[in-house]
Parts: C-alpha cells; sequence; structure tokens
C-alpha cells in the first residue's frame, strides 16, 4: 500500500473521519502529486512545496481553497514522518497566503428602524409579537450575540438601572447598556411572559413556556424582516454587527464598543472601522463635487 493509501486509510479507520471529508484529503494530495510534475511525493522538499503554492496562487484559486490544501499537504506530511520513517516535513514553516477578511454584512439605520417598527402590532396584547419586539430591541440596543440573548434569565435584566448581566464566550460576564426602547418593549413583554413560562427562569420563553431556541429566534427575525418588507436576508448576528457599527459613528469610541460587544481584543473591534469607512466613503461619493460623476 502507498504512503498516500495508508494515510487516508489512517484517516478513515483511525481518526474516523467521513467519507467526504477523507475524499477531500485525497483531492489535495492528488492535486499536490500534479503541481510537483510526477516527483514522488516522498521526494518533496520545501521548495517544491512552495512552487506548489506559487502554481495554486496563479491558477487565482482563493486564499482559502490554498490554505486548505496545504493544511491537507501538511497533515500528510505529519503523518509520514510519524509512521513512514519520512526525514522531515517540507510543509513546516510555510504560510498559507492571508485571506482577505470578509466584512459583515449590517442593517442601515433606516433598515433597523423599518424592522423595529413592525412591533407596533405588539401593543395589541399579542404575547409572541411582544416577546419578538422585545428580542429584537433588546438586540440592537445592547449588542449582543445569538446565544448570550437565549441564555438571558429574569434575573440578570434591571428595567430600574437600564442594565442587563450577559454571559458571553468563556463563561465571561459584562454588564450591558438597555436603550429606551428596549426597555419599553421588554416591559410590555415581562407580563404577558407570565401567562407563557413553565418553570424556567429564562427571560424569552416559546410557545410551549420553555427557553426559547436560537434556531427559533433565526426564523423570528427572517419572518419579521419579510413583514417590515425588507429586501436583504437578515439574520440575528446582522443587528450586533448594525449596533457596533452605528455606535461606532456616532461616538468614534473603539474601545467602549469593544467593552459592550465582550471582545477579549480590540483588534477583533476593528472591522467596525471599516465598516465605518465604507460608510464615509459612500458619503462623500455621493456628497463631494469631484466624486461625483459626471452625468
Amino acid at each position: 500500500m502507498n504512503p498516500v493509501d495508508r494515510y487516508l486509510q489512517h484517516l478513515a479507520a483511525e481518526r474516523r473521519l467521513s467519507p467526504h471529508t477523507v475524499a477531500a484529503y485525497r483531492r489535495d494530495l492528488a492535486s499536490l502529486a500534479r503541481l510537483a510534475d510526477g516527483k514522488p511525493l516522498a521526494e518533496l522538499g520545501v521548495a517544491d512545496i512552495r512552487g506548489a503554492i506559487v502554481k495554486l496562487r496563479g491558477q487565482n484559486l482563493a486564499a482559502t481553497s490554498v490554505a486548505r490544501q496545504l493544511s491537507s499537504w501538511r497533515g500528510f506530511y505529519a503523518f509520514a514522518c510519524r509512521r513512514l520513517g519520512h526525514a522531515d516535513n517540507p510543509c513546516l514553516g510555510l504560510r498559507p497566503p492571508k485571506a482577505a477578511k470578509a466584512l459583515p454584512d449590517i442593517l442601515s439605520p433606516d433598515a433597523c428602524a423599518q424592522l423595529l417598527q413592525n412591533g407596533s402590532a405588539a401593543e395589541s396584547g399579542d404575547a409572541l409579537q411582544a416577546r419578538d419586539r422585545a428580542m429584537f430591541e433588546l438586540f440592537y440596543s445592547s449588542g449582543l450575540r445569538l446565544a448570550e440573548l437565549t441564555g438571558l434569565d429574569l434575573g440578570d435584566l434591571d428595567l430600574q438601572s437600564g442594565e442587563a448581566q450577559v454571559t458571553g464566550k468563556g463563561r465571561k460576564t459584562r454588564v450591558v447598556p438597555v436603550g429606551r426602547q428596549a426597555l419599553a418593549a421588554l416591559a410590555a413583554w415581562l407580563p404577558l411572559r407570565l401567562a407563557l413560562a413553565r418553570d424556567t427562569a429564562a427571560l424569552f420563553v416559546g410557545r410551549n413556556g420553555s427557553r426559547l431556541t436560537p434556531r427559533s429566534v433565526q426564523l423570528r427575525l427572517v419572518r419579521w424582516a419579510r413583514q417590515a418588507g425588507l429586501s436583504q436576508h437578515v439574520h440575528p448576528h446582522m443587528l450586533r454587527h448594525a449596533f457596533a457599527t452605528h455606535v461606532l459613528q456616532s461616538s468614534g469610541d473603539l474601545r467602549a464598543v469593544q467593552e459592550m460587544l465582550g471582545h477579549a481584543s480590540i483588534s477583533t473591534t476593528q472591522v467596525y472601522t471599516h465598516l465605518d469607512w465604507q460608510h464615509l466613503a459612500k458619503v462623500y461619493d455621493q456628497a463631494h463635487p469631484r466624486a461625483r460623476k459626471k452625468p
């Protein structure tokens, strides 16, 4: 059995990877063999692997695809060194090309207002409408993650002080401000929640009285966006992105946005400075006499 087949057998039998994943490794190693122009994989050195990467980039392959192939090659050579007596791993020390970070999709302030105004029907006493409006107002007001929202308990909310205690990644807690509109929506929801809740401390519950699931929130938001007449697909994280971008555009305080989002590193929050620049560039293109296209 040749080294590649032994590695693939190892992936399937010992690591119990799915047939689909094993097939992907097979394709990546076959790709390396082609790029090496028939030179045996056991004889490839660092220069050969670097040349293969250059060829892949010359095919206009996405940086993420190149990185995936390099990862497959590195795994094969690590196995060959460990189990087949191969001298060294020619992929060590080679870094994949950096992929451009995709900027998150956001909603404009007008789109957020259009979405949240859809909740006016909540005043009719419809418990689920009131719950949804409270959820989405809180999302946008406080920049929560989806899991943070569904994990909130009644005791985490303080309507008097206008704050909520949130448990984020790594079980770290933080206190976030809750805006005026969100407080009003929550105050409307809480009396109606009493008729639905069944022995749970959850702030947001479903029709059956148990804690609302993240999937349920996603589906309700899609429905709300459709009812509000928004043309773009809306998902919960877009409200978090919108919160961060709109606060940053208004205040310019990146550190404060970092604290409210619960980011461990400010570099994570800096993506919103790029979104802010997109906003400024759009305004410039529309307003500056030298930027406008001639008719």
